[in-house]
C-alpha cells in the first residue's frame, strides 16, 4: 500500500511538473482560481462566524 501511494504521489509531482513547463500561463491561472476560492471560503466562514456572534 505505501508503494502504491509513493508511486501516486511521484505521478502528481511529474504531471504539475510537465503542466508547469508545458504551458506556464495557464498553470499560473489554475493557481490564481485555486487561491481564490480559498480566499473566498475563508470570507464566507469569517462571515458566518460573524452572524453566530451576533
Amino acid at each position: 500500500m505505501a508503494q502504491a501511494k509513493k508511486i501516486a504521489l511521484w505521478a502528481v509531482v511529474i504531471f504539475v511538473a510537465y503542466t508547469v513547463i508545458h504551458s506556464p500561463a495557464r498553470a499560473a491561472e489554475l493557481v490564481q482560481v485555486g487561491f481564490e476560492g480559498i480566499s473566498d471560503a475563508a470570507k464566507s466562514i469569517g462571515e458566518f462566524m460573524t452572524q453566530l456572534i451576533k
